[in-house]
């Protein structure tokens, strides 16, 4: 089955390129380590909440931009071998140390799908 890792991103405008720069790099480890799928998308309807919201949960600044990013595996099996690989990486060490957002404020996590059309 499936398996998908989700994540939201505050990024600051200023650092949108930079910040492609990345996504671009990541992307081709996550794939050639055998991910089906890499995207990045960047938020433009993405409205404050009343309680919550992605503005809310990331802690948007006024300079920054919300991004919706997701990764898909074959399995969780597949998730965790190809996420060990990845951060085994060399080429993962610089972009790590070198992030063009706040890492803290970084949303992720695992997702089994539950409804595929």
């Amino acid at each position: 089955m499936p398996y998908v890792d989700g994540f939201i991103v505050p990024v600051p405008k200023a650092q949108l390129e930079a910040y492609r720069a990345l996504a671009q790099k990541a992307g081709t480890i996550w794939r050639e380590h055998g991910a089906l799928e890499f995207r990045e998308c960047m938020g433009d309807d993405v409205p404050p909440g009343q309680l919550t919201s992605f503005p809310q949960a990331v802690q948007l600044k006024d300079d920054e931009v919300v991004f919706f990013s997701w990764i898909v595996y074959d399995s969780r099996e597949a998730r965790d071998r190809i996420n060990k690989m990845v951060m085994e990486d060399p080429r993962m060490a610089d972009m790590m140390s070198n992030m063009p957002f706040d890492g803290k404020r970084m949303i992720m996590g695992g997702f089994t799908p539950f409804v595929s059309l």
